[in-house]
């Protein structure tokens, strides 16, 4: 996926592969097959001007909604944290990869965004892109959903949900370059 931003042009390239050793990625135990996802950004831009985050979400007929709605998916190794990003630094890579051990038929979707930090307003976010992506598990056998562009809409679907878990932070709408 292609993107433009302060002049700049910059791309992210998503690997989405079944995974059948778990301790190769890092992960706990699941049924073989599982994905990891891992995103990575070129882009140009030097220093202050490389930092990104990436924003995940997660729908699965597993969470607290039964997969009626989306939550936030941070990275549960850094614990409870006030920002939204589960990944930040300079050029960071987003790497996911889910596990369930038992592993109950469901339905799991990602949404993931990479984006900026307004520097005129420190606590405001901005998109720059969105992706989604995910895995059907039935009978302990897992089936991949591909990687699809997510429209600047997609994000807007979730600035409610944001400000809800986030309060102290404001998310701009759209997409921006």
């Amino acid at each position: 996926m292609d993107f433009s931003l302060r002049g700049l042009d910059g791309q992210v390239d998503v690997d989405l592969t079944p995974v059948a050793d778990r301790d190769a990625v890092g992960s706990w135990p699941a049924p073989p097959g599982l994905p990891a996802c891992e995103a990575t950004i070129s882009y140009p831009g030097r220093g202050y001007h490389g930092i990104f985050g990436w924003v995940q979400l997660v729908c699965s007929t597993d969470n607290n909604s039964g997969g009626r709605e989306y939550e936030m998916d941070p990275l549960g190794l850094l614990g409870d944290v006030d920002h939204p990003f589960c990944f930040f630094g300079i050029r960071p890579t987003l790497f996911d990869a889910p596990s369930r051990d038992p592993a109950p038929d469901m339905d799991w979707l990602a949404h993931s965004f990479l984006a900026i930090i307004d520097w005129a307003q420190l606590d405001r976010v901005i998109a720059i892109l969105g992706f989604s992506w995910g895995f059907r598990l039935t009978g302990g056998r897992a089936e991949i959903t591909p990687v699809e562009a997510l429209d600047a809409a997609a994000w807007d679907g979730h600035l409610d949900l944001f400000a809800r878990t986030y309060p102290a932070w404001t998310f701009a709408p759209g997409f921006n370059s």
